[in-house]
């Protein structure tokens, strides 16, 4: 019997949020496993998004940058519509872009409310659904929402919030696509090393603290999450789908959080500096 592997040769990918961090990770690694990459972001003016669809080149794939603020549908729309136009098709999606907050649900504003479920719950939304179109008519595809663990805490910010809404957008489209052989699921990575977990890894102390009571003794580094999700696009994954995989060392299994109190007062010390 043949084992599956994890190349991606000749696939399409439109990764959104990629233009640096988990985003950017996930493009070059699907890249070199063999696809042609749409990089897609918010901002295009800073010159990192070009940056990425030049890296991607030179691993001998094709790119596209297409800057897209994936909370208006009608964006989101023209993104898809432009991927299929260039690569006659749309094999995989990546939901990554994304951003948190660390407010309450009992102190955040409208505007921050809006700001993150816009971001990371109608991003997702409005990305799903436009390639879901195209991966019915293929009969094929996979999307791949970045979830995160603060989908399964007790967390109370609107950024666990939403992220814990990813989960039910996930499974939901899973029933809707399976018909048409189009696999849906999520990855909820725990920190991993990107500018949102700075704070974490550039403070020796929290650093030393957090790691502590991660099992496996480390954060994650980006390529942790690109793998698995190499993986879930792969024919080794093709019989899952409406799930969640959890790669965060351990430490959900473990319940061992870090403590909210701990990183209160690291945050207050910080800026006090």
């Amino acid at each position: 019997m043949a084992v599956p592997d994890l190349l991606q040769k000749d696939k399409v990918v439109v990764v959104t949020g990629a233009r640096r961090g988990l985003g950017k990770a996930m493009a070059l690694a699907f890249a070199e496993a063999g696809a042609d990459i749409v990089v897609s972001d918010f901002v295009a003016a800073d010159g990192e998004m070009a940056a990425v669809v030049d890296e991607v080149k030179k691993l001998g794939r094709r790119a596209i940058a297409v800057e897209t603020d994936v909370t208006k549908q009608v964006q989101v729309e023209e993104l898809m519509a432009r991927a299929v136009k260039e690569f006659g098709k749309i094999d995989v999606l990546i939901n990554n872009a994304g951003t948190g907050g660390a407010a309450s649900v009992m102190n955040i504003t409208e505007a921050e409310w809006d700001r993150v479920m816009d971001t990371n719950l109608k991003g997702t939304l409005f990305c799903s659904q436009a390639a879901g179109k195209t991966m019915m008519l293929q009969k094929s595809g996979n999307i791949i929402n970045i979830a995160s663990v603060g989908a399964y805490l007790k967390g109370t910010s609107p950024y666990a919030i939403s992220k814990k809404s990813i989960l039910s957008i996930t499974q939901g489209f899973a029933a809707i696509l399976g018909p048409y052989k189009v696999r849906v699921n999520a990855i909820a990575p725990g920190a991993v090393k990107t500018d949102m977990t700075r704070m974490f890894w550039e403070n020796p102390k929290m650093l030393e603290h957090y790691v502590s009571e991660i099992p496996l003794g480390r954060m994650g580094e980006v390529r942790d999450i690109a793998d698995v999700a190499l993986f879930l696009a792969s024919d080794a994954a093709k019989y899952v789908t409406g799930t969640s995989i959890l790669v965060d060392g351990g430490i959900l299994p473990a319940n061992l959080p870090p403590r909210a109190d701990f990183i209160r007062a690291l945050r207050a010390e910080s800026a006090k500096k």
